[in-house]
């Protein structure tokens, strides 16, 4: 899977979107030209939430969950509805 197009579905900056039922507020931060982000998602008025940095490296793509399993992740990043 490539995760860079899956995260470029996320705004960089605030955006809201909804997983699993939720609302959320994500926040995108982009650095290094791209190559690396950090994304935090806060569900509100709930106590779920969302934290990964990824980067571009010469041996591919790294994702860097924090704290929490890497599949949660990535199914967070698949499934949220951003709200336009």
């Amino acid at each position: 899977m490539k995760l860079k197009s899956t995260i470029s579905r996320i705004p960089e900056g605030y955006s809201e979107g909804f997983y699993n039922n939720r609302k959320y507020s994500i926040t995108r931060t982009d650095f290094n030209e791209g190559k690396s982000t950090k994304i935090y998602a806060k569900e509100l008025g709930g106590t779920d939430f969302i934290s990964l940095n990824y980067y571009e490296t010469k041996m591919g793509e790294l994702l860097k969950p924090c704290e929490m399993p890497e599949l949660k992740v990535i199914t967070f990043l698949k499934e949220v509805r951003i709200i336009d």
